[in-house]
């Protein structure tokens, strides 16, 4: 983009998590609201684990304003309460890494076991009916 003096002006590229909130990529939504949005990892540990996310596009969680992030955790909570009662869990792990995408975003992850949320196992590989499905029956939850 060009300023009125004729400098080029950098503007970063938008996340992909950007590109989600603006419907500009698909994913399977679980809930959203005016500032936040959580969806379907398409790269789960496990099924049913769902990024939390802020609509600002925000590279690290303590960044974030005060109010931002603790309407972040409440509406995380809200959405680990309907994996909590949809996906047969012991309960739902939390994990903020930050390092994958440079946009804040919370890990919902349904736990049996402590190796649930294990970061460094492989990764499932989900077909899109079998993500449709998954999302479908979490949001039943809410």
């Amino acid at each position: 983009m060009d300023s009125p003096s004729g400098f080029f002006i950098f503007t970063p590229m938008a996340t992909i998590f950007t590109k989600i909130i603006n419907k500009e990529i698909p994913a399977e939504i679980i809930a959203e609201d005016e500032r936040f949005i959580a969806f379907l990892d398409i790269m789960p540990l496990v099924k049913g684990h769902v990024l939390v996310v802020p609509k600002q596009e925000v590279d690290y969680i303590f960044n974030l304003d005060d109010d931002t992030l603790s309407g972040l955790h409440i509406f995380a909570k809200k959405v680990a309460k309907a994996i909590d009662k949809t996906i047969k869990c012991t309960r739902v792990g939390v994990a903020v890494i930050g390092l994958e995408v440079p946009h804040v975003h919370i890990h919902l992850v349904p736990l049996r076991t402590m190796d649930d949320i294990n970061f460094t196992r492989p990764k499932l590989k989900l077909s899109k009916e079998e993500l449709a499905e998954i999302a479908q029956t979490i949001r039943k939850g809410f």
